[in-house]
């Protein structure tokens, strides 16, 4: 006599499991031919389909300028993660789409300027040069009101300094977005 498994469905022969609803983080290295309206295509595939960027970043990769690469952070379920990858590679002017999340090891980085007006004058600072230089910061611009400092590192470092700077006074962010590449002899 068959028995029924205890994790089977009424009525069910198949066993339905619940989706990994855990989310990532992953960083997409994507290589497109660099002509116009590429960027307007893959963006228009995020937004069509409701997907989360966090961070966006193109520029040429060749010497003849013909190839670009977009760095695009994203984040959504292993399943979400796969849908993005596998639709990027049907767009036309994708040549190819690399997850440096899964692919090992790789080194990111962001470039940020933080503009700190400070909220009383002598103190705040001294203060704010003392933690720019502690994070790596320099001074861009001054004024007797405001210093304007350039800063690179990773996401979080970046994120930990901006939250400082913004504990001294009002402050003004530009991110560039995230560049990475994988680490070792391996080449996109």
């Amino acid at each position: 006599m068959a028995r029924k498994r205890k994790d089977a469905q009424p009525g069910s022969a198949y066993i339905i499991q619940k989706p990994d609803s855990t989310e990532e983080r992953h960083t997409l290295a994507v290589i497109v031919s660099n002509e116009p309206g590429v960027l307007a295509r893959v963006i228009g595939l995020f937004s069509g389909r409701g997907y989360n960027i966090e961070s966006l970043t193109v520029a040429p990769v060749n010497e003849d300028e013909t190839m670009s690469r977009i760095t695009i952070v994203t984040s959504g379920t292993p399943m979400i993660i796969e849908q993005i990858k596998n639709q990027l590679n049907r767009l036309v002017p994708v040549n190819d789409v690399h997850d440096l999340t899964e692919e090992g090891e790789f080194v990111e980085r962001e470039l940020a300027m933080v503009k700190v007006v400070a909220k009383s004058r002598s103190h705040d600072r001294r203060e704010s040069l003392r933690m720019a230089e502690v994070f790596g910061a320099t001074v861009v611009d001054t004024t007797t009101d405001s210093f304007t400092f350039a800063m690179a590192g990773s996401p979080s470092k970046v994120k930990a300094f901006i939250d400082l700077m913004r504990a001294l006074g009002k402050t003004e962010v530009v991110r560039s977005g995230v560049v990475a590449v994988s680490r070792g002899a391996k080449a996109l």
